[in-house]
């Protein structure tokens, strides 16, 4: 049986409940009884599912909004230090608690699986809470997103597993200590984080070292910072590391993947022996996250013949790839992909499995540090597509930094030879995208920000 709820989460108010992280740990802890309560920006289904499983929850920021007799009060690094709510959690001596140690405290007792890397952790995840639930196993889970199949991002089990996503944007996936960890890949990223690819390979040590003793390490064989930090961590005691990958070297070694229109065929070599399985979603770099998940259940004692056959009933995670519709002979998809690396990995994918399509991409960069610092790379990838459209920044929790602007995307884009289009006011692009679309065409709203809404507006443009 699953741990019950620690003392300090028996009556937690999460500051920004509605949150993809932050979400998942109030459903768990609602699903085991605690008292939640929460406040967010403004109404989302997210919400209306926490208030089904009897959490409390407050729109708006409000000093009001906290319960005197709240246990703890849980943030993450997007909450300011003005936030109202976070400010009368001082007057009350309520203990403030990062949704990191909030998560932690939830798999303690649980054989834990984290997943990390700087791109794929929310689909390998998500692999993983699928194909484990199929084998009966019932584990618990959280995600940074929410399954197709499921519809939900987080779920309480009782089983002996807990997989969790684990973020390195804010060094927090520090605070676990799982049996098994996956790195699906190294590379620079949350640039107001991280000053250098040293500072990322010492937090990825740190998040490594915190594997229990006699724990396992599944690592990327063919990704560069992946091979470098497998360099840096051999050495540490008691932990065994597991490589996967398409290299000759890698322990659980990729022989084959066979694109079949919007799924993949993997035959990969485990302990010598080749096993062949449908991943149900496009693109390679799926595919390779699906042989991650593969080796570290495997590495948690599951048979990998079971869990191969499984992991073919994820059927993916809402806006990984995700098809939104179509209209007017137009197939309109969404993607989650903001970092260069995930923009060119989806973009092929779409090729690869529409080769006949023209791609056109409505594109909103994330954040002004990263357009800042991956600006250029961003606009190289959009040469991919057949034509985009480029919205302005979205600033999520970052102020806008002078002379920083999605104009920076729009020259490297063209610069490469790329047919772009710049669009200021959101309102604008499902009129400009239906009058560039045709009958066959494919159509990728891509972004981590509100890009995601313009989906079925676009197709109600194509429709009219």
């Amino acid at each position: 049986m699953a741990p019950g709820i620690p003392a300090a989460m028996e009556r937690p108010h999460f500051i920004g409940i509605g949150g993809a992280g932050m979400s998942g740990i109030a459903k768990i802890l609602a699903q085991r009884g605690a008292k939640v309560a929460g406040s967010d920006a403004k109404e989302s289904g997210t919400a209306e599912a926490l208030r089904a499983l009897g959490a409390t929850v407050h729109i708006g920021h409000a000093a009001g909004h906290l319960a005197d007799d709240a246990s703890c009060v849980v943030v993450s690094s997007a909450i300011r230090a003005d936030n109202p709510e976070l400010l009368r959690a001082a007057e009350l001596s309520v203990p403030v608690v990062h949704r990191s140690d909030a998560l932690a405290s939830l798999m303690g007792g649980l054989r834990a699986i984290a997943v990390a890397g700087t791109h794929g952790k929310t689909t390998t995840t998500s692999m993983l809470a699928v194909a484990l639930t199929e084998l009966n196993l019932d584990p618990s889970y959280a995600i940074g997103g929410d399954l197709a199949g499921p519809g939900t991002n987080a779920a309480h089990g009782e089983g002996a597993i807990f997989v969790a996503e684990a973020d390195e944007s804010d060094r927090s996936f520090q605070k676990y200590d799982p049996e098994v960890a996956i790195v699906l890949n190294v590379e620079l990223d949350h640039h107001a984080n991280y000053a250098s690819m040293d500072e990322i390979y010492e937090s990825f040590e740190a998040f490594t070292g915190k594997i229990v003793p006699g724990g396992t390490l599944v690592i990327a064989a063919d990704q560069a910072g992946a091979v470098e930090l497998t360099e840096r961590v051999r050495a540490l005691p008691s932990l065994n590391v597991v490589t996967y990958g398409e290299s000759e070297t890698a322990d659980v070694r990729v022989h084959k993947i066979t694109p079949r229109g919007l799924t993949s065929e993997v035959t990969v070599v485990l302990n010598g022996k080749y096993l062949t399985f449908t991943v149900s979603v496009p693109g390679r770099h799926y595919a390779l996250n699906a042989v991650a998940a593969l080796a570290a259940g495997v590495a948690l004692g599951v048979p990998a013949h079971n869990l191969a056959s499984a992991l073919g009933k994820y059927t993916g995670v809402k806006r990984r790839l995700q098809l939104k519709g179509e209209a007017a002979g137009v197939q309109v998809i969404d993607s989650y992909a903001h970092h260069p690396t995930e923009m060119t990995a989806d973009l092929e994918a779409m090729r690869g499995a529409a080769s006949d399509a023209r791609l056109l991409v409505v594109f909103q960069p994330h954040l002004f540090s990263r357009t800042q610092e991956l600006g250029t790379e961003m606009g190289q990838a959009l040469a991919l597509a057949d034509g985009s459209v480029v919205l302005d920044i979205y600033p999520a929790r970052e102020d806008p930094i002078p002379g920083i602007t999605s104009d920076l995307i729009i020259d490297a884009a063209r610069s490469a030879g790329a047919d772009v289009t710049a669009v200021h006011d959101k309102a604008a692009v499902p009129g400009t995208i239906a009058g560039m679309a045709k009958p066959g065409d494919l159509v990728l709203t891509m972004g981590a920000g509100d890009v995601t809404d313009l989906g079925p507006q676009i197709l109600d443009h194509l429709s009219s």
